[in-house]
């Protein structure tokens, strides 16, 4: 590759950028939120690595254990983000990335790889055409739209499984919108708190919010995508933050 990659940790996270929300002030807040989120992470094997230049080309995982996803995955190491964007996009960064990964996850003994993303290609996911050539397997697929793409290193090893909680779709709370969301996202805070409370007022519709922080409550969520998933009335809507703004919100939504 052109440049090299640079691993952050928690003696260099305060100096480097995490990509994410690189000149967005709307998101400073939720931009430190999520450095905060990977300095606690980093103790339990959390890895953030990007390209080292100023550009969105990144990678994020750590052990499936520790996880802030309904899944049983033990013994796998989880991709939380891969994103590769702009001009870096087809030229390989994606997949020297995903080395990274792999070379790591063959060092530490594991079964392999997983990562959530959608059973057809959904915003801010991995695209699931490029996750079957580069040797995924779907393991597990939900009703409304979620599969556990995973890459064995053995024939034999355990299927990395959705948790209960996630498996149809539905939240405890039945009435209006509700949100669920984490600070494993820079942009969350502020279209959660901001933007879609703004949208829910001015159509008159009952917003619930509830902000998953902690890792056990996150690993019992009514879904995969902890880190914003919308519900109408108990039911899964969409896990595109873009939802929030009001010009998008009923083209998404249908409401």
């Amino acid at each position: 590759m052109e440049m090299p990659f640079i691993t952050l940790h928690k003696d260099n996270i305060d100096k480097e950028h995490i990509c994410c929300a690189l000149s967005d002030k709307k998101c400073t807040e939720g931009y430190g939120m999520k450095k905060n989120w990977l300095k606690q992470e980093f103790e339990k094997g959390y890895v953030f690595r990007r390209i080292n230049d100023r550009a969105k080309v990144m990678i994020e995982y750590g052990p499936a254990e520790n996880s802030w996803l309904p899944i049983e995955a033990a013994g796998y190491l989880n991709i939380n983000c891969l994103w590769v964007s702009g001009q870096y996009k087809g030229k390989g960064y994606a997949k020297a990335l995903l080395k990274t990964v792999i070379d790591d996850a063959r060092e530490q003994g594991k079964y392999g790889l997983v990562t959530v993303a959608g059973t057809k290609k959904l915003p801010y996911m991995s695209d699931p055409k490029w996750l079957r050539k580069q040797g995924f397997i779907s393991t597990q697929q939900l009703p409304y739209g979620f599969t556990l793409w995973t890459l064995k290193f053995y024939a034999d090893a355990p299927d990395p499984i959705f948790k209960e909680s996630a498996l149809i779709g539905e939240c405890p709370e039945k009435e209006g919108l509700v949100v669920y969301y984490t600070n494993r996202c820079p942009f969350t805070e502020f279209y959660v708190k901001e933007n879609l409370k703004e949208t829910a007022t001015r159509l008159k519709l009952p917003l619930t919010i509830i902000k998953m922080d902690t890792m056990e409550v996150a690993q019992n969520a009514p879904s995969p995508a902890t880190i914003f998933s919308l519900f109408c009335n108990g039911k899964f809507v969409t896990s595109d933050i873009s939802v929030c703004i009001e010009s998008r919100f009923h083209r998404i939504t249908g409401i």
